[in-house]
């Protein structure tokens, strides 16, 4: 399995234009409920908020986002790496909790 890449409208993103999308293969586990397509409108939710990461290593910052979406709830860990243009998906899943 190989990583996804999509070119996107541009988003800013913590200050960042972004325009592209990566998806690691590891969201495929969820497939029963999560796209590709999914993935992009979630990704494209994350405009309206100002992010903290929750873990850097000084050349990529960790972020964990519960994201509401058609009435449901779901949880995106994704990545942004220093001077680069992208959103890197790591994995994304509903939340049934709710």
């Amino acid at each position: 399995m190989e990583r996804r890449t999509y070119k996107i409208n541009t988003i800013v993103i913590n200050n960042i234009e972004i325009e592209e999308v990566i998806i690691d293969p590891h969201v495929d586990k969820h497939s029963d409920h999560i796209s590709d397509e999914l993935i992009l409108e979630l990704v494209s939710q994350l405009v309206f908020i100002e992010h903290v990461d929750k873990q850097s290593d000084g050349e990529f910052q960790y972020f964990v986002s519960e994201i509401a979406h058609d009435f449901k709830l779901y949880k995106m860990v994704w990545l942004l790496e220093d001077h680069k243009f992208y959103v890197g998906v790591i994995t994304a899943f509903r939340d049934r909790r709710l």
